[in-house]
């Protein structure tokens, strides 16, 4: 492989940064090109995980393009002034027509990437670039505001990467990491949660990067991957089922990762599919993929609640649709003594106490392994159904019907699916929440083609996040409902009691049930995962990486004055030929159950940069708090060279809480 650096000239007479890989041969005849588009430092932070990702696309024939979002890395102008903006995507545009029309390109560019290189990859394809061909978008969302990682089904969310990215983007540029002042005016860019915090309904600012819900738009051919235990898994099936360009589909059992190295596995080396994709619209070869069903799921069996679990049980299905035509909606009534049964109960309600510490082990994202859910279901109205007389499978969005008031608002409902083991043990299937009131831009009456469908009169709809369960015979399936899910979603400020309305025209949990007479389609022979990894002294850039820096375990401690605290701390690090680069990052949150309204957080972000006869560190701190009426931000940065203050900045401000 032959790797080259490459600065792409914008119109403004700004240059990008790109870091090219082309197959040995690229010399004797033109290959497609692939373009990642990201703001995550392809120099350092993302530079051995991008040698094994494109060394496998140079061996099939293809030139691979890593390029730094403007004011990001080593590209130059000024960081825009937030997530996929018009100037991110505008410069899109130039850099694949500056791709095309290399003498080593063909003329033909796929445009992929996971997360936001997925969610850059869809919305640049919105703008139809002559020379872009197909897209692929793994863990990638169609909707920015009910979707993504700021305001998870519509609520306020705040977690590691709200103070990562806001501390990555004032770095200066590796290797060097010049202190001229290009890099130090990183560090007066006003961070991105500001705006975000500012925007806390759906409208224009978070609809100019969403696909959802004119999918008509979508032209470009899009190979969609998804895992089960990643949070940005609804978009696959809504694509699917909405978008008129050729789609293709494959959702494991992962978590935000790419497949061949994911954890949980099993892991699949999916890039070989990839050059399938690739072949058909960028060679155009047959390749026999758009003549296979579109749908590949991973079908999965009852597993333990065990956040360490390595692989999920369960089996590769090939679909034409997700959820499959046959797939039968089955209607589950909660009743009085908490029971969930095909029959309707007589007329009843259930109180609950609003408990704004309660669903700690739901986890913080509707993704990842999770906990035994008794913790969060001590603090929730839960219906059992019967121990299952046979397996029951589910594949699709299930459904709950809420039937509801309270006496204080604003208030937000919860709904978690969950597997009852005959040990009792509970695992977590899937889940959602929503606002108290209605919303209009996604129920019924709404203008969303991929909303929930019709509901009880009445009755709030939750649609939950996309799943594949198997209940087991034997197990019960379980509906837990509360009106908090704290970390995960930032509390309400007022106290509340909320009645549930059951019985026939109560609430109720409807199911895309796969029936058992299922036609075996047969899943795909994925080949074993390919991991060229020589050891550090042989690798071709000379990079080791230690640590752990995902917020997988975390601390809980609650004291004797009803405070409950949530706390983690992640280290890693990184060797370089020219040096190393420790990162460290904790992050609290905080809430009192009787005065949720001063709920907290807290987050530190620390860089240590280790060059020949010189340190370079930089700091984040970020502090949100608030009251009955408003929260309040604050975010510090400062820039240390051996010791000595270069630079520091500090953001304070307030933002009203309505609508939460």
């Amino acid at each position: 492989m032959i790797v080259r650096q490459a600065g792409i000239p914008m119109p403004d007479g700004v240059e990008l940064a790109a870091t090219v890989y082309l197959p040995d041969d690229a010399g004797s005849a033109p290959v497609p090109a692939l373009l990642e588009y990201l703001p995550y430092r392809k120099d350092d932070a993302m530079l051995a995980r991008d040698h094994d990702l494109y060394a496998y696309m140079a061996r099939s024939g293809y030139a691979g393009a890593r390029v730094d979002i403007r004011g990001t890395g080593r590209s130059g102008g000024t960081l825009p002034e937030g997530e996929y903006t018009e100037t991110e995507q505008r410069d899109a545009e130039t850099i694949i027509a500056w791709l095309a029309g290399q003498p080593w390109c063909t003329g033909a560019v796929g445009m992929w990437g996971i997360s936001w290189g997925g969610f850059n990859a869809i919305q640049v394809a919105l703008r139809r670039p002559p020379a872009l061909k197909a897209i692929l978008a793994v863990d990638a969302s169609d909707d920015l505001f009910h979707d993504d990682v700021h305001y998870i089904d519509g609520l306020p969310h705040l977690d590691e990467y709200a103070l990562m990215i806001d501390h990555l983007t004032m770095l200066p540029p590796a290797p060097d990491f010049p202190l001229g002042d290009g890099a130090l005016a990183r560090m007066d860019t006003e961070p991105w949660l500001i705006s975000v915090l500012a925007q806390a309904q759906d409208g224009p600012f978070w609809r100019r990067g969403s696909l959802r819900p004119d999918y008509g738009r979508l032209t470009v051919p899009a190979y969609l991957i998804g895992g089960w235990y990643d949070g940005y898994r609804d978009s696959v099936p809504r694509m699917l089922a909405h978008v008129p360009a050729p789609v293709k589909v494959l959702i494991g059992p992962w978590n935000h990762t790419y497949p061949h190295n994911a954890v949980p596995g099993p892991a699949i080396e999916w890039r070989a599919d990839a050059v399938r994709w690739w072949d058909h619209w960028l060679k155009g070869a047959d390749t026999g993929i758009m003549s296979e069903p579109p749908v590949t799921v991973y079908v999965r069996h009852w597993h333990p609640p065990d956040v360490e679990l390595a692989e999920i049980p369960g089996r590769w299905r090939r679909e034409n649709a997700l959820p499959p035509e046959r797939a039968e909606s089955r209607t589950w009534f909660c009743g009085p003594e908490g029971s969930l049964s095909a029959e309707p109960p007589a007329a009843a309600t259930r109180s609950l106490r609003y408990v704004p510490s309660a669903g700690i082990a739901a986890g913080h994202w509707w993704g990842e392994l999770t906990a035994d859910q008794r913790d969060a279901d001590a603090w929730s109205l839960t219906f059992d159904s019967p121990p299952l007389d046979a397996d029951t499978e589910i594949l699709g969005f299930p459904r709950v019907e809420l039937c509801g008031s309270a006496d204080a608002g604003p208030l937000h409902w919860f709904a978690r699916l969950s597997d009852v083991a005959p040990d009792g043990t509970v695992t977590l299937v899937t889940g959602a929440g929503r606002a108290g009131g209605p919303d209009p831009l996604r129920d019924p009456a709404g203008p969303d083609p991929a909303g929930p469908g019709p509901a009880a009169e009445g009755a709030l709809p939750l649609e939950l996040h996309v799943t594949s369960w198997v209940f087991a015979r034997g197990h019960r399936i379980r509906l837990s409902v509360s009106n908090a899910l704290w970390p995960m979603i930032w509390p309400t400020p007022s106290p509340a009691t909320s009645q549930l309305r059951l019985g026939p025209a109560g609430t109720r949990l409807v199911l895309p049930v796969i029936p058992a007479a299922d036609p075996a389609f047969a899943g795909p022979p994925w080949p074993e995962p390919e991991f060229p990894r020589p050891g550090p002294e042989e690798h071709p850039d000379g990079v080791r990486h230690w640590g752990e820096m995902l917020p997988v375990r975390w601390t809980v401690h609650r004291d004797e004055t009803g405070t409950v605290a949530v706390s983690w701390r992640g280290t890693s690090g990184s060797e370089f030929p020219w040096g190393r680069v420790v990162d460290q990052e904790y992050l609290r949150y905080e809430v009192h159950d009787g005065r949720p309204a001063q709920a907290s957080a807290h987050g530190e972000a620390r860089t240590e940069v280790h060059l020949d006869g010189r340190l370079l560190v930089t700091s984040s701190t970020l502090d949100l708090g608030g009251d009955e009426t408003s929260l309040r931000y604050r975010f510090r940065r400062e820039l240390r060279s051996d010791g000595l203050v270069i630079r520091e900045r500090t953001w304070e401000r307030r933002f009203p809480r309505n609508p939460w």
